[in-house]
């Protein structure tokens, strides 16, 4: 994609000398959401920390908006635009909510970037809870928190790694409502890895479906969709 906003050239990366992902091609339109899946130990995890700087790049080239990032440390990275809710969360425990999201946000914001009030509008039960502290928190409440910490730092894209995970299939419901409405109002474009395809299926018109650090498929989601028994192989295949 010429103009893409996000894009990863025959990339090669892991941790030390192990690789874990190979020669992978990705690229993600301003605005454009996109789903990876795939089964554990795949790369999903890795993908994503590549392209916040987390691992070992080994070879290809990662660009944000034309510019290569490649050999830019994680905070060069967060500054050009990218937020990174981690599978972790790494909310601080101590902060309260408020002090959390603040802690993110620029000194000199665009005019039209996040707000505290833009963020309680999302998150209204953060508004509720912005004088307790992180650690008083509910899971799924931590998780919201995550997202809108990454958002308070206004970037153009934002990279999720199984933010359901672990949560009550009420508090999924919840959050997936909540992506849906950042997905449709944000303007943020953004990677969303998930272990529950229906999720990211329901998520993402394309999806990315990995096996042993390669793209297997990237495509509409609907034909995943309509097709289960594909959907079935595709996570399942060794190649």
């Amino acid at each position: 994609m010429a103009d893409a906003l996000l894009a990863l050239d025959n990339v090669t990366a892991g941790y030390g000398a192990t690789r874990v992902i190979e020669d992978l091609n990705l690229s993600l339109g301003d605005t454009e959401s996109v789903a990876i899946i795939g089964r554990n130990g795949v790369g999903k995890t890795t993908l994503l920390a590549t392209v916040m700087g987390h691992t070992t790049l080994h070879g290809g080239t990662i660009r944000l908006a034309g510019q290569d990032i490649s050999k830019l440390p994680i905070h060069r990275r967060a500054q050009a635009g990218i937020g990174y809710v981690p599978q972790e969360r790494e909310i601080f425990p101590s902060l309260t909510v408020r002090e959390n999201l603040l802690i993110s946000a620029p000194k000199n914001p665009p005019a039209d970037g996040w707000t505290e009030e833009r963020i309680y509008t999302i998150f209204p039960n953060l508004k509720e809870r912005r004088g307790n502290d992180g650690n008083q928190l509910s899971g799924g409440e931590q998780q919201m928190l995550a997202i809108a910490r990454a958002l308070m730092a206004n970037p153009r894209v934002l990279l999720m790694d199984e933010p359901t995970e672990g949560l009550a299939p009420v508090i999924v419901e919840d959050l997936v409502r909540i992506l849906m409405t950042l997905r449709d109002e944000s303007g943020v474009a953004m990677v969303l890895v998930e272990q529950n395809s229906n999720v990211a299926l329901a998520f993402a018109e394309r999806t990315i479906v990995l096996d042993r650090g390669h793209a297997v498929y990237d495509g509409p989601s609907s034909t995943l969709r309509d097709d289960p028994e594909k959907l079935e192989k595709l996570v399942t295949v060794s190649v």
